[in-house]
């Protein structure tokens, strides 16, 4: 499995913000010129902000954590490979429907990763609820942003380790 990277994203929520590199940079305490140079740096991967760096812009920025953090997506090749990672870890299957390419993830009575179905669903409410003019935008990328922190039905937990769970589908096979 190809490995994932990680980038920092924080241009969308920067802009919705309307915080520059350079604004978010001296929120952070980086002085002058270093302030965009270092964000720069995050966006680009040169480097990587440790873990309290990254929740201290999280909080500058109004949005979990794990939003800050994702796999690499900004290329068609990155995107893809995204989705083989998906396959292989949490089990989405890709089919072809009404001559659409359907993604999704059929439940599992002995599997961990339930809880990734629950998210979906949560996700396709949120996403039907803007779709029926239920919520706005601004309401549904909120929720998108603090996910988990906006999600009402506690079905979320966390998942675990690959190591860890290829241990329990061999201990339950036994």
């Amino acid at each position: 499995m190809a490995k994932q990277q990680k980038t920092i994203r924080r241009s969308a929520y920067g802009n919705r913000k309307n915080l520059t590199q350079k604004q978010l940079g001296e929120q952070l305490g980086f002085l002058g010129m270093t302030s965009d140079v270092r964000m720069a740096q995050y966006e680009s991967e040169a480097r990587i902000p440790k873990q309290n760096l990254m929740k201290q812009m999280a909080g500058i920025l109004g949005v979990s954590p794990h939003a800050l953090t994702v796999p690499d997506i900004d290329t068609y090749i990155g995107f893809l490979h995204t989705l083989f990672a998906l396959e292989d870890i949490y089990g989405v299957k890709i089919t072809e429907k009404d001559g659409l390419i359907c993604l999704y993830r059929a439940p599992s009575t002995s599997s961990p990763v339930d809880t990734v179905s629950n998210m979906l669903r949560e996700w396709q409410q949120q996403a039907e609820k803007l779709e029926n003019s239920e919520i706005s935008r601004e309401e549904y990328d909120e929720w998108r942003y603090l996910y988990p922190e906006l999600e009402t039905s506690h079905h979320w937990a966390k998942t675990p380790s690959k190591e860890m769970s290829d241990y329990l589908i061999k201990k339950s096979e036994k």
